[in-house]
């Protein structure tokens, strides 16, 4: 008996292939890069980025023909995350930086640069959020002014983009039309050496490559505009509709991880007379991690199948699929560090290095707080596409 979203076993086969390839050639890499000591902060690990390309993981995310599948970009973070969160984390960020010029973008501004996304050679960011601005991104203050000769100038910060202040260009999402919300934002690519842009990195709790960026006046031209004008909105919407699912599966990814090392833990740890498998309360706290991994495990899936086939509900689908899976992560790991005691909390640890990863899954690309909003709203146009959503309108209705 198959459920709806079991894997093909090509697909198995893959993720394994994925999984031995990040441990064997990804986390060394990983482990030398420029975040792994102490150091500046903000440092992109560029050789690991390059490494992503070489391997054609890249080319997974922007394939040559068509559009990327979202329940491959789910396994391919997943099975990445389980064993190298730094090179998952590499390979998303560049998905989320390009895709945006992968779907509104001119054939000049794709040729100019994908080719070097998916080789590895360019660096790519998501320029959306800002200090007043982050789950109300619509609120976003950068002004993009005319200067009278067909161009723009953009004016005001950036904070919390990954990749900065050392990507190659920025999606940048711009306000072009004051009091208009969300129908007033166009969005730019923009070259990291244009004149006026500066940044500095930030030191996080996770040691990503993350950095505040400010516009002094720097200059795009019809050239460097995403889609139409006053229309960018949609293209940061239809980009993290597209990704939202697959942090989910990095959330799983982690878990997985976690739940692996818990119960080797469990079984080779003596106490009490026994291995800790054998105490109720460690089992069942096992059995738990486990039925919440595969939960939401089978929700992201559901979010990709129901992306790839163009359902309706999209944006309620990957809301519930980023939002049970991140919280599920939160869980799951800090059951594991539980389990383990003191030695989990030892710098270098697996557990310790994912305690600090998976506290920010939370909060990116939206926020759990708006994931729940996005569902909640999607509940009352009655397409919230679970089982039953149909029966629960009409019922709605009748009362």
């Amino acid at each position: 008996m198959t459920t709806p979203f079991a894997l093909t076993p090509h697909q198995r086969q893959w993720c394994a292939e994925l999984r031995t390839l990040a441990a064997e050639r990804l986390r060394p890499l990983a482990a030398e890069g420029p975040l792994a000591s102490e150091g500046p902060p903000g440092r992109v690990n560029r050789p690991l980025v390059a490494a992503l390309g070489d391997l054609g993981l890249l080319a997974r995310v922007f394939p040559a023909e068509g559009p990327v599948r979202a329940m491959d970009l789910c396994l391919l973070r997943e099975s990445l995350a389980a064993e190298c969160t730094e090179a998952e984390t590499a390979l998303a960020l560049q998905g989320l930086g390009a895709y945006p010029v992968a779907l509104s973008g001119t054939d000049a501004q794709r040729a100019r640069w994908l080719p070097g996304v998916v080789a590895g050679r360019a660096v790519a960011a998501f320029a959306l959020s800002e200090p007043d601005a982050g789950s109300d991104a619509a609120a976003l203050a950068l002004r993009a002014e005319p200067d009278g000769s067909g161009r723009w100038r953009l004016t005001g910060e950036k904070c919390w983009i990954s990749n900065a202040p050392e990507a190659d260009f920025y999606t940048v999402f711009a306000r072009t039309t004051a009091g208009a919300g969300a129908r007033g934002v166009t969005a730019f690519v923009v070259p990291a050496d244009r004149p006026g842009l500066t940044g500095v990195p930030l030191d996080m709790l996770s040691p990503h490559p993350i950095g505040a960026l400010a516009f002094d006046a720097v200059p795009v031209t019809r050239d460097d505009l995403l889609g139409e004008p006053d229309a960018g909105f949609r293209v940061a919407m239809r980009t993290l509709n597209l990704f939202r699912p697959s942090v989910g599966a990095f959330a799983v990814g982690m878990a997985q991880a976690a739940l692996d090392a818990a119960v080797r833990h469990a079984g080779e740890r003596q106490a009490f007379g026994g291995p800790l498998k054998d105490l109720q309360a460690v089992s069942h706290q096992l059995a738990e991690m486990a039925t919440r991994t595969e939960a939401a495990r089978l929700l992201v899936y559901a979010a990709a199948a129901a992306y790839d086939a163009g359902a309706p509900g999209v944006a309620s689908s990957s809301a519930m699929a980023k939002l049970l899976a991140t919280e599920t992560a939160q869980y799951v790991v800090d059951a594991a560090v539980q389990l383990h005691g003191a030695r989990a909390l030892r710098r270098g640890h697996l557990l310790e290095h994912l305690y600090r990863e998976v506290r920010a899954p939370r909060i990116y690309e939206g926020a759990s707080e708006v994931q729940r909003t996005i569902i909640a709203k999607e509940l009352y146009r009655g397409r919230a596409g679970g089982p039953g959503s149909t029966a629960a309108s009409r019922e709605g209705e009748n009362r």
